[in-house]
């Protein structure tokens, strides 16, 4: 069966574009979905700073079309997405509160609710009275939820897939991996994972 691990974190408006599409990808290609959730700021620290220099010296031009390619792709995917007022988002919580979603089976449910209230109603999801009412629309229970969180094995659990990103050649969310060993960076990539699928298919 198809695999496709999807590693992903809260805070980059690009995951949710795929996280809005990857689900149905899955199901066109009778895949399996396996949710990564990781801190992509580890990431950045270890192996990416690139990130913050781009952040303290803009190129305008290129900060120009990267809006520009922003708000094409939300208009491409009925998605409206807003600048948030708190940026980067700490969204080590959220993360944690991931792998409960998915220990629970709500991981999609929960997922939604995470990007939509930050980058699409600005509310910051570091805070626990955000995520209580995520967790609650998710169907979860929001005081097992926060037991969890601050739970020693959940903790190590996003130590251990941040690190997993980067031993395997990854440098940003979102990252696929396609049968655990093909990777691809970004949510315009589901393309191209596509044209790799049809062509196992056909060999």
């Amino acid at each position: 069966m198809t695999t496709i691990e999807f590693f992903f974190d809260y805070s980059s408006p690009w995951t949710y574009y795929a996280f809005d599409r990857v689900e149905d990808f899955c199901a066109k290609n009778n895949a399996e979905l396996i949710w990564k959730p990781f801190l992509v700021g580890g990431v950045f620290n270890k192996v990416n700073p690139s990130v913050y220099l781009r952040r303290e010296n803009p190129v305008p031009p290129k900060d120009a079309y990267y809006q520009k390619d922003m708000v094409d792709w939300g208009l491409f995917q009925g998605i409206k997405m807003i600048k948030p007022s708190i940026f980067p988002l700490n969204s080590v919580k959220a993360l944690r509160g991931a792998f409960v979603a998915i220990e629970e089976g709500s991981i999609s449910a929960y997922s939604r609710a995470c990007f939509e209230a930050y980058w699409c109603h600005d509310k910051d999801l570091s805070q626990e009275d955000v995520l209580r009412e995520i967790v609650t629309s998710a169907g979860m229970d929001a005081d097992n939820f926060f037991t969890q969180i601050g739970d020693d094995r959940i903790k190590k659990k996003l130590f251990e897939t941040t690190d997993e990103v980067i031993e395997r050649g990854g440098f940003g969310s979102p990252t696929f991996f396609l049968n655990k060993t093909d990777m691809y960076f970004g949510n315009d990539r589901l393309e191209l994972m596509q044209a790799a699928i049809d062509r196992s298919k056909a060999a």
